[in-house]
């Protein structure tokens, strides 16, 4: 069985996704039961599947620019891509062609092209919603894979190279939360970029879709000014003890408004506080779960720099992940890598200022 086959094998089977698709709430799901009268997921699920298996798998191809790699690493506020590589703030042509794209940093490319007409009212794209109601989306967690060649080396995606992304429907399964009685549809969704040397990445993501909500009625009351607040500049920080490293970060409202607008994301929670607190019923405005990904894989890269010659075919294996629940912009959280066990494994978790898992990871 090739590495390509035994990746994604993995991805239809793994196990973390199947533990359950909370997204942002401590909600516990069970398969939709078709008893229930009322129950419009599964046949919705099921039809919104037989559509996308007929259509088949969806193919673009895009050049990775230079200029791209260069705002992620900005926005992300690391000045370089690698220690000792060049300072990509304020500089023109500082990312060269050829150079490797770090692990996950694929997610700032090919970004969502559609009208703002074509949006759906939470401003997500809706190429891959399920008929509605289900039509409020979540990014749920995901597995990522890196496939090895014949020289167990992996293959970079590399600034200048012309990429092919193929998108697949793998899966969409009714759920019902059991606390609540509310249906929901999750989503598998797998993205595979081949560049000329074969397949680099192999992407799984799994999105809850939950039904639309009722849109508030605007008060006829006029607002309170809010209070101004003194905003800071985004912060991190790492620590190590052993072989547990620990980083605390605070994402900052220009951070995840730069993260949007490079990724394209026009999904309101991550940037309109009022639609994030009166629609959806967060505290603040949400941190992007893609952006967590990275901020993970940031900190694995960052903790074995010294191991390597090469810091550009620095890729993990995989990574598996599922998010938990919501972080919040100007908040300080933490991500925790711990490899304590020595089994090869490295097991994250992103804790909030309460200290709930906001989300969790193993790397391999």
């Amino acid at each position: 069985m090739s590495l390509y086959t035994t990746a994604r094998s993995s991805l239809r089977t793994t196990s973390m996704l199947s533990q359950g698709c909370a997204a942002f709430r401590h909600f516990s799901v069970q398969h939709a039961r078709q008893s229930t009268a009322d129950a419009l997921a599964p046949s919705i699920a099921a039809s919104f599947l037989s559509k996308f298996q007929s259509l088949g798998p969806q193919t673009r191809s895009q050049v990775l620019d230079a200029n791209q790699l260069q705002l992620l690493s900005l926005t992300l506020n690391r000045p370089s891509l690698h220690p000792n590589s060049p300072s990509l703030s304020n500089t023109s042509g500082a990312v060269s062609a050829g150079t490797a794209l770090p692990p996950a940093y694929h997610l700032a490319y090919f970004t969502p092209a559609f009208l703002e007409n074509e949006l759906g009212a939470d401003g997500t794209d809706a190429s891959y919603n399920p008929e509605a109601p289900f039509t409020r989306r979540m990014w749920a967690g995901g597995e990522v894979h890196w496939p090895r060649g014949a020289d167990g080396k992996p293959n970079p995606l590399r600034v200048g190279q012309e990429v092919q992304e193929t998108t697949r429907v793998l899966s969409a399964e009714p759920k019902i939360v059991r606390k609540t009685g509310e249906e929901m549809i999750v989503v598998g969704v797998e993205k595979e970029f081949r560049n000329e040397h074969g397949v680099a990445v192999l992407d799984r993501r799994n999105w809850v879709f939950r039904k639309a909500l009722i849109m508030p009625v605007p008060s006829s009351s006029t607002p309170n000014a809010p209070s101004p607040v003194a905003v800071e500049p985004a912060s991190s920080s790492t620590s190590s003890a052993g072989q547990t490293h620990t980083r605390t970060l605070r994402q900052t409202c220009v951070t995840l408004f730069r993260f949007s607008a490079l990724t394209l994301n026009p999904h309101k929670i991550h940037y309109s506080s009022s639609w994030a607190k009166d629609v959806e019923g967060h505290k603040d405005i949400v941190v992007h779960g893609p952006l967590n990904l990275i901020s993970i894989l940031d900190l694995w890269r960052d903790t074995r720099q010294s191991k390597t010659t090469d810091p550009e075919l620095l890729l993990p294996e995989s990574i598996s992940y599922r998010a938990t629940s919501p972080l919040y912009a100007e908040e300080e959280y933490r991500i925790v890598l711990d490899e304590s066990q020595g089994d090869g494994v490295s097991r994250v978790q992103i804790f909030t200022p309460d200290q709930k898992v906001a989300m969790k990871a193993e790397i391999k």
